[in-house]
């Protein structure tokens, strides 16, 4: 059985995924919707919490831990492998970083995630040891977790934010746009459509390899 946990219903699309690709696999998800968003938590906290959820879910009977959430995926992923170092812990940041770095033409690579995602530069320090040459930059977006969760996906207002957090990456010329959250993806037309077809965007759970 696979185990995986978000802080709410984004990491459904990692779900998703999985179910359309190992369907032969029993999952168990929990999204911790209680103590949402975790991108504006301490990073001891989210430690706290990462190492909490992922007890539960081996009691469950979880052989492997998935992590679907980039903010715990920064900031916890380490810990978890050392706290857990007889089972496989995957962190859902590397596919989408190598993807990027495989995409992008002009070397300018967008990122948008929690506070505390962009704060941990765990993207940036990525991407650059597989390329220094790469010109990266960072956009905190910390309405996107709950306009997503309240459903408010196509609502003007939620346009109206959008561009705001992504007009400036937009302005600097970035080819290519990792979205550092698995809430984001559900926002993914509206991003597109303001930053421009020009733009590839990431979308990480796509690419995560088990």
């Amino acid at each position: 059985m696979i185990g995986i946990f978000d802080s709410g219903i984004g990491g459904l699309t990692v779900v998703k995924e999985f179910l359309k690709y190992l369907p032969e696999y029993r999952l168990i998800y929990l999204g911790d919707t209680a103590r949402l968003p975790y991108g504006t938590k301490s990073p001891n906290l989210i430690r706290k919490w990462s190492k909490e959820i992922s007890q539960w879910l081996l009691k469950k009977g979880a052989k492997i831990i998935v992590i679907a959430c980039h903010t715990s995926s920064s900031l916890a992923a380490d810990f978890l492998k050392k706290e857990f170092s007889n089972i496989p812990v995957f962190e859902i940041i590397t596919p989408g970083i190598e993807k990027a770095v495989k995409l992008t033409k002009n070397k300018k690579i967008g990122i948008i995630g929690s506070p505390a995602t962009i704060k941990s530069k765990v993207h940036q320090k990525k991407l650059l040891k597989i390329n220094p040459g790469l010109k990266i930059y960072t956009q905190a977006c910390p309405l996107f977790v709950p306009l997503v969760e309240e459903g408010w996906i196509r609502r003007r207002q939620t346009k109206e934010i959008a561009e705001e957090y992504l007009m400036p990456l937009k302005r600097k010329g970035i080819d290519t746009l990792i979205l550092a959250c698995t809430h984001y993806p559900l926002l993914k037309k509206i991003i597109s459509d303001i930053v421009g077809k020009i733009v590839k965007i990431i979308d990480p759970d796509k690419d995560l390899e088990i």
